[in-house]
C-alpha cells in the first residue's frame, strides 16, 4: 500500500509539523485552566470544566464515569457530532476516531486546530484518540480472513504502524488527553505460534507510549487476536507494563461467542481496565451475530455498569453505535443513547435528572 505521504523524510517532517503546530496552536486556545500534562494511568482534567460554553453543559451528566461517545458514529461532520454529543446527550466527553471522512490520524495540522476549536465552543474534553494501530497484518503470518483494508478510513500497512503510533500520540498531546487505543492484529486462526512476538511488538509499543505520558488501551475484537474477555486476560497476564491497559468491549466479546457479563468480565484484572465501549448485539443464527441498540441486545449491560461502579471503574463508558437500524447514524446513535442512559440510571450511575434530551 502507498503510503500518501511520499517518502520517509517527508513523513518526519509531517510527524514534526503536527507536533509543533497542532499542539502548540491547539494548546495556546484553550483557556489555561485546560491545559493539562498527561501522566501514565491517570486521567487529565479530574475536575469539571470551570466555564461552561455556550449550551453546550446546561444538562451536563452527572455520573462516576465519563460518559462519553464515539464521535463518528454520531456524523462525519465533527462539529454536527460535538453539537449532539454536548447539547443534547448532555456528555462532558468524546473519543476521537475520524472526521470529515478521515481517519483520526490523518488529520493535518489546521484540522486539529479547527477540531480543537469546536471541542472548546462545546465543552468537550477528549477520552482517547481511537487510533487504528495495529490493526493489520501480522507480517509474517499468513493473510487473516478478518482482514479490512481501509476500515474506518485506515490503510496503514505493517512497515508503517511506528509511524501510526507516533502520530498518534502526537495527537493524544494535541488534543490534551493521555490515552491511545490500539488493537493486536487481524485473527489467525493460529495465533500460537506467532503471540510471543505480538506480546513483544504490544511491550514495545507500550514502553515507547509511556515514556511520552501516554498509555495504549488493547481492545478486544472479534476480528483481533483478542477477541473476548479470557483472551484479553491472558495477554494482560503476559504484558506486565503499567502502560497496557485494556479498552474492555463486551459487545466485541458477545459477537465472539462469549457471555460478556459475568463471564468474561469475571477474569479481568480490573485495575488494568482503562476504557470501556458500549453497544450491544444479538444473535441471528448460525453461531452469527448482528448489532443491536444498548439495551435491546444480549448483553447485560445493567449488570456490567453494576458491576464497573461497584468496583470503582471512573474512565470512559463510550457509545459505540455500530447498530444502523435507526436510519441514519444520527438517529441509530440518539436511539441507542436512550437505552445507554436508561441503563446507567438503573445502575445508579447516571442521576436520574440529568443529562440533555434523548428524543
Amino acid at each position: 500500500m502507498k503510503s500518501d505521504i511520499p517518502d520517509r523524510v517527508a513523513r518526519r517532517k509531517f510527524l514534526a509539523g503536527l507536533g509543533a503546530a497542532a499542539a502548540a496552536t491547539a494548546v495556546a486556545s484553550l483557556p489555561s485552566h485546560a491545559r493539562i500534562t498527561p501522566t501514565p494511568l491517570s486521567w487529565p482534567g479530574d475536575s469539571p470544566l470551570e466555564d461552561q460554553h455556550e449550551l453546550g453543559q446546561a444538562h451536563a451528566l452527572n455520573s462516576p464515569f465519563r460518559i462519553a461517545v464515539i464521535n463518528d458514529e454520531i456524523s462525519q461532520d465533527f462539529g454536527r457530532a460535538c453539537e449532539v454529543a454536548a447539547r443534547e446527550f448532555g456528555m462532558q466527553w468524546i473519543e476521537l476516531r475520524g472526521m470529515w471522512n478521515k481517519n483520526i490520524v490523518r488529520l493535518d495540522s489546521k484540522e486539529v486546530v479547527e477540531a480543537r476549536r469546536i471541542l472548546e465552543k462545546y465543552g468537550l474534553r477528549v477520552t482517547d484518540i481511537a487510533s487504528p494501530l495495529f490493526k493489520v497484518d501480522w507480517k509474517s503470518a499468513p493473510q487473516s480472513k478478518f482482514s479490512e483494508h481501509g476500515d474506518f478510513h485506515a490503510d496503514f500497512s505493517f512497515d508503517q504502524q511506528d509511524e501510526v503510533l507516533e502520530r498518534a500520540i502526537e495527537l493524544a498531546k494535541a488534543f490534551q488527553t493521555d490515552r491511545v487505543r490500539c488493537f493486536d492484529f487481524w485473527r489467525l486462526d493460529d495465533q500460537k505460534p506467532y503471540r510471543a512476538a505480538i506480546n513483544e511488538k504490544l511491550l514495545e509499543a507500550a514502553n515507547k507510549a509511556g515514556k511520552k505520558g501516554i498509555t495504549l488501551l488493547l481492545e478486544n475484537d472479534a476480528g483481533l487476536n483478542t477477541a473476548t474477555g479470557a483472551e484479553a486476560a491472558q495477554v494482560l497476564n503476559a504484558i506486565k507494563s503499567p502502560h497496557l491497559m485494556l479498552n474492555w468491549d463486551p459487545g466485541n466479546a458477545a459477537a465472539s461467542g462469549e457471555k460478556p457479563f459475568p463471564d468474561g468480565y469475571k477474569l479481568l484484572p480490573k485495575n488494568r481496565i482503562g476504557h470501556c465501549h458500549c453497544k450491544d448485539a444479538v444473535k441471528t443464527g448460525n453461531n452469527d451475530y448482528d448489532w443491536a441498540p444498548m439495551g435491546a441486545g444480549i448483553v447485560d449491560w445493567l449488570g456490567q455498569f453494576e458491576a464497573l461502579k461497584r468496583d470503582g471503574y471512573h474512565f470512559a463508558v463510550s457509545l459505540e453505535t455500530h447498530w444502523d437500524g435507526g436510519g441514519t447514524p444520527e438517529k441509530s446513535s440518539r436511539r441507542s443513547w436512550a437505552g445507554m442512559k436508561e441503563l446507567l440510571q438503573k445502575a445508579g450511575a447516571l442521576q436520574p435528572s440529568s443529562g440533555g434530551t434523548t428524543t
